[in-house]
């Protein structure tokens, strides 16, 4: 090879070798603002992937949250609507309640007057059909066969007349202060001059407890003359 061939070479090569320096500082400062754009850009884009991202992690939250509320609030209304239903029944049923007492008191009102309308019309007939006795001897002899009648105790009007009148003239306060009762501290005493132990035994039921009472004085005695004698119209003397 020659000397300029030699030469050329080494030309050659320096150059070659200068122009690749070259393309590397070129290629090396071109790709420096690539490589930073490529990273601001690069950024951004991870911001915007990050983004929705995290508003798909938040949305469920949300929507969770606004069920959760809706499903309280339907509750809260449910249970309202139950609570209004229950004071509705509640109150129906009150007033049905008060409606049937009233009515039951209205009932047992009516029935009661009409029992006491009852009762003072059979008070009434009552009053109507019993007879008036006179407050004589009469009288007293009628009304005693009247209670006589009731209580089966046989005797008749002349009976009772007849021993009246022999025992005391008919005087119901008579009294004997001498026989050997009064001695013994029981005097008779009365229309048929009854002694207290025989009106106590014969005492009927619905007379006055008196000896001197003309009617209870009457039955008594002819209530005791009945078990004695069978009747007081069998008596015709002292018994």
């Amino acid at each position: 090879m020659s000397a300029f061939s030699t030469r050329m070479t080494k030309t050659r090569k320096v150059s070659i070798a200068g122009i690749a320096a070259a393309g590397v500082a070129a290629l090396t400062l071109s790709l420096a603002p690539a490589g930073e754009s490529d990273a601001a850009v690069a950024e951004p884009q991870a911001a915007q992937k990050i983004a929705p991202v995290a508003m798909t992690l938040d949305a469920p939250k949300t929507l969770s949250l606004d069920a959760a509320d809706q499903s309280a609030s339907a509750a809260k209304v449910k249970a309202a609507a139950n609570a209004a239903a229950k004071k509705a029944a509640a109150e129906a049923a009150a007033t049905k309640k008060a409606a049937a007492d009233a009515a039951a008191k209205k009932k047992a009102a009516a029935e009661a007057a009409a029992k006491k309308r009852a009762a003072d019309q059979a008070a009434s007939r009552a009053a109507a059909r019993k007879p008036v006795y006179a407050n004589n001897l009469d009288g007293w002899i009628r009304e005693s066969l009247d209670i006589m009648k009731k209580h089966k105790i046989p005797g008749s009007y002349q009976g009772l007349h007849k021993n009246i009148i022999r025992e005391s003239s008919g005087n119901p306060n008579a009294i004997n202060n001498w026989d050997i009762n009064a001695i013994n501290g029981v005097p008779s005493i009365g229309l048929l001059q009854v002694i207290k132990p025989t009106f106590d035994t014969y005492h009927v039921a619905g007379t006055k407890h008196s000896q001197y009472d003309p009617v209870a004085n009457i039955v008594a005695a002819a209530n005791y003359a009945a078990d004695r004698y069978g009747s007081i119209d069998n008596v015709n003397s002292a018994y």
